[in-house]
């Protein structure tokens, strides 16, 4: 690509952007919100609650994992960044994944992401109905469907709606958080509550060492070290609803790595200095012993209702993205022509309501048939969300490439120390597959890819039969 074709496809894609009319949507999110789903996608329930059992696991050397893990996803993130800034676009992974790896991967990437968080809202609204049983007794499936019926009707009125949602659901975590290391610093420092006397940063290092377990006790918490952080990513899905993507996604997502020390890192050095870690247990949250430990009997009332939160927000998310992964995916001749259509509003009609309604009949099947069948199926959301990070890391390589070529227009926001970073972040991504496979817990996460990974490939056989242009690339 010449210095010209360079230039003119510069003004091009900034005129699109900046109009918002590239894809039909309005760009509703503006720069508070973009925050607050920045942060609210990288705390969720496997923090609040899953973080139990890593700790019993891996004792207090899960701060280490959470701070290598966190490092690895900031890599991530700059990756999207970078592509971002080159095209910000809604349903930026499965784009991405069509324009620099092949139409094929376009369709797996976006079939793929949309059944993880289609798996992931059923899963979420189910426990957000469990959660409701805690102050009343409601039967889940009222609860959950009340719920479902909302956000819908939330992510249609319009995507503004929607970010202000989340703004408040990560509103929540987020002052939950701040206020639990607030606390646990005042017992340090004050030694005031039923821990007083017996909370000390030494608990870090005396019962057992820092790698209690050893170093392979750590090694196996990183997928659920891993999980913990599956959604973070959703901040690409806005880039073309955002406001002014050029400033708010960069700024999004330079605030990664201090969110991850804050919220994860900075949460369980004070956690685990209040509270000896030998001292949870898998299923119970860590927040809530903390409480026990504390004396301070509103501590699982305030758990369960942050959880609920969380749920709330990631099916929320649920609902946001399923749509655009459709929609995007019918533009490019990859699914149904009726998921193109959008309200007027700038929500895509369609493709949302189909995947709420999945969602309700998957809340149906969980409460009817509650068994192993459908935990394989939840259990693949772990590994259709590393995917999209795969397909983000190997995109960015193949478009810094082609960018140092030529070939394409620099990105104004390129990932450091690329494409390095990024082959550090796949070789980490396949170390915690392979340890997935190794541990019986979390082996079950890779039962159902194989015969997804089918049905995509006889999909997608009979969609190049049926639709030529669907197995091509072609550039919006």
């Amino acid at each position: 690509m010449t210095s010209l074709q360079v230039d003119k496809h510069d003004r091009n894609e900034a005129a699109g952007a900046a109009a918002g009319t590239d894809e039909g949507y309005q760009r509703g999110l503006g720069a508070r919100q973009i925050q607050m789903i920045a942060i609210g996608g990288a705390i969720g329930t496997g923090l609040f609650l899953g973080a139990g059992k890593a700790i019993s696991k891996a004792g207090p050397s899960l701060i280490l994992a959470y701070a290598i893990a966190g490092l690895v996803i900031f890599f991530i993130m700059r990756a999207l960044g970078e592509l971002l800034m080159y095209r910000p676009v809604s349903g930026s992974f499965s784009e991405y994944a069509r324009e620099f790896v092949g139409p094929f991967a376009g369709f797996v990437t976006g079939w793929t992401y949309w059944l993880f968080w289609v798996v992931t809202g059923i899963t979420e609204v189910t426990a957000a109905a469990t959660y409701m049983t805690y102050w009343w007794d409601i039967p889940q499936w009222l609860s959950a469907l009340v719920f479902t019926i909302i956000l819908y009707g939330a992510n249609l009125i319009s995507v503004k709606l929607f970010g202000e949602l989340e703004f408040w659901f990560s509103m929540v975590k987020v002052t939950a958080i701040i206020g639990m290391i607030l606390i646990c610093a005042g017992v340090l420092t004050l030694g005031f509550s039923d821990a007083g006397d017996t909370a000390s940063m030494t608990h870090l290092w005396s019962d057992g060492g820092f790698f209690p377990k050893g170093i392979g006790g750590t090694l196996m918490t990183l997928q659920i070290v891993m999980f913990a952080f599956l959604a973070v990513e959703l901040v690409g899905v806005t880039a073309g609803e955002s406001k002014d993507p050029e400033k708010t996604l960069p700024k999004a997502i330079n605030t990664v790595p201090w969110r991850i020390a804050v919220f994860y890192v900075g949460a369980l050095i004070m956690i685990l200095s209040v509270v000896p870690w030998t001292h949870f247990q898998p299923g119970i949250s860590p927040f809530v012993a903390a409480f026990e430990q504390m004396g301070l009997g509103v501590g699982a009332a305030i758990v369960n209702f942050v959880v609920l939160t969380a749920a709330l927000s990631s099916c929320n998310s649920g609902m946001y993205s399923t749509g655009r992964m459709l929609r995007d995916l019918a533009l490019n001749g990859q699914g149904p022509k009726a998921f193109t259509k959008l309200t007027k509003s700038g929500t895509p009609l369609a493709g949302t309501t189909f995947s709420a309604a999945l969602m309700l009949v998957g809340v149906w099947i969980n409460y009817q048939w509650p068994g192993d069948a459908f935990n394989y199926v939840v259990s693949f959301a772990t590994i259709s969300g590393m995917w999209a990070w795969i397909m983000i890391l190997v995109c960015q390589i193949r478009y810094r490439a082609k960018a140092d070529r030529g070939e394409v227009p620099q990105s104004t926001f390129r990932a450091p120390g690329a494409p390095y970073t990024s082959w550090f972040a796949l070789l980490f991504i396949c170390m915690v597959i392979v340890m997935m496979g190794i541990d019986k817990d979390a082996r079950i996460s890779l039962y159902c890819a194989p015969l997804w990974g089918l049905i995509l490939g006889v999909s997608y056989v009979v969609l190049r039969r049926r639709n030529p242009q669907g197995a091509a690339f072609i550039k919006r």
